[in-house]
């Protein structure tokens, strides 16, 4: 039968501190997709460039996607183009020339094909069910094609190498095949005069469990806030949206946020990783397993997280800060992704490849600056606090803050004020509140949680 093979890349994260040796030359590897350095890297330029030709043309001429880091043409065709470097790399010494180069019968073990798994995977005949690549190789009926031994226990590099290059496809289920042929999703009413149209795609409808993702772009001034099926378990893409506010209240699988600007997004359990690339002034709450940053400025994250975050290369003004929110069903959601609110090291970050002696490019936000934040939905659940409450510092500075706000209104009563005296007094306080709320920009935050018109409300799904 004939199989359809398609690769993916991914980022595993190992419970015991150990990798496997030939995964992690792997990873190693496709870090220089753009021949550039593991440093450069770390930045995100870790993908191939729509610069590079590929020497596969149809590969090449599918390659529409703009943000590279999205394009699973062009990483099929880097795979494509470097498939004999990726062989050779995991071969055995025995079966390399003086040269480090493979022979026409040069053998790959079973566990470099296990380790290939790590970027490859498929399934047999188009059917929906997927195997990684080395339970294909070794599926029986396969071995001519595959060129496995039983005898040997290893595979013919040539016929190996023939067969993953008739065989290699593009990843039916990434971003770049969600955006052209996924389900569009009415979650975002288009705000009149602007260019841009906000684009909402998912593929959950032929997805594997695993594999299911939501892409979100350019949603622009408006508040989306959902909870729902289609993003439980799934991944979820976010990239160029600006000055919005959106809540994702389900239990999420991993989320990547990309070139958004002056937003806040407020998320439910994310099971394995949350990264942003690109940010500025964004406000992240969350609770997920890994939080990275990387070529960020001005953002703001509640974290809690039970790994240290990661701060990567070109980021400015980090801050730190705890977990601050709760709604109804966030504690049966981290029950479900397996995140509990101990250990929590939301505080603790570590800094790889630091660019200079400067350590400021991070800060603990002040208790004196902090305030819990509310979601402003009714929803169905027990949760009735932040799991895990605040530390010490800023539970006391809010306790501090009700103490202010008991005196003035003790203060306000005991003024014995007249019933003209109380209305000229209430229209001072709005008036100053109306001011605060257009100079820290939380006007449009509360306009936009006025429900829109009935042509143009956010649609179910």
């Amino acid at each position: 039968e004939a199989d359809i093979l398609r690769f993916g890349f991914g980022f595993h994260h190992f419970l015991a501190l150990s990798v496997d040796t030939l995964q992690f030359l792997l990873f190693l590897y496709i870090q220089q997709l753009n021949k550039v350095s593991l440093r450069t890297s770390l930045i995100g330029e870790e993908w191939p460039s729509p610069r590079n030709r590929s020497q596969s043309p149809d590969l090449a001429e599918k390659s529409s996607c703009h943000n590279k880091n999205w394009n699973d043409y062009s990483h099929q065709a880097f795979v494509y183009d470097h498939l004999s470097d990726l062989l050779e790399l995991l071969l055995d010494p025995e079966q390399l020339t003086a040269s480090f180069h493979s022979t026409h019968s040069s053998l790959v073990s079973r566990e470099a094909v296990v380790a290939l798994s790590f970027l490859i995977e498929g399934t047999v005949s188009g059917a929906r069910k997927i195997y990684p690549l080395h339970e294909l190789a070794l599926w029986q009926p396969l071995h001519a094609e595959s060129g496995f031994s039983r005898l040997s226990k290893t595979f013919s590099f040539y016929k190996l190498e023939a067969w993953l290059r008739t065989c290699l496809t593009g990843n039916p289920f990434g971003t770049s095949a969600c955006l052209k042929s996924g389900k569009k999703l009415a979650w975002a009413h288009q705000v009149e005069g602007t260019t841009k149209r906000a684009k909402i795609a998912c593929n959950s409808h032929v997805a594997p469990r695993m594999h299911r993702m939501v892409v979100m772009s350019q949603v622009y001034k408006q508040t989306l806030a959902k909870s729902s099926d289609t993003l439980v378990g799934a991944h979820v893409k976010i990239h160029r949206c600006n000055e919005s506010f959106i809540y994702l209240l389900s239990p999420l699988r991993s989320v990547t946020i990309e070139k958004c600007r002056n937003s806040t997004f407020v998320l439910g359990p994310v099971q394995t990783a949350l990264h942003l690339h690109s940010c500025d002034n964004i406000k992240v709450i969350a609770a997920c397993h890994r939080l990275s940053i990387s070529s960020t400025a001005g953002c703001v994250f509640h974290i809690l997280t039970p790994t240290r975050p990661l701060i990567l290369s070109g980021n400015q003004t980090v801050t730190l800060a705890p977990f601050h929110t709760h709604y109804p069903m966030l504690e049966d959601h981290m029950a479900r992704t397996g995140l509990a609110t101990v250990p929590n090291y939301w505080d603790n970050p570590m800094i790889v490849c630091r660019e200079s002696s400067d350590t400021s490019v991070f800060r603990l936000l002040p208790p004196c600056e902090f305030y819990v934040f509310i979601i402003p939905f009714e929803m169905e659940g027990d949760t009735t606090e932040i799991p895990g409450g605040l530390p010490y510092a800023y539970q006391k500075a809010l306790r501090q803050r009700e103490q202010k706000i008991q005196i003035w209104q003790k203060t306000v009563k005991e003024a014995r004020l007249t019933k003209d005296q109380r209305k000229q007094f209430q229209v001072l306080v709005e008036n100053k509140f109306y001011e605060w709320l257009i100079n820290t920009g939380h006007r449009q935050q509360l306009d936009s949680l006025v429900p829109p018109a009935a042509g143009s409300k956010q649609a179910a799904g």
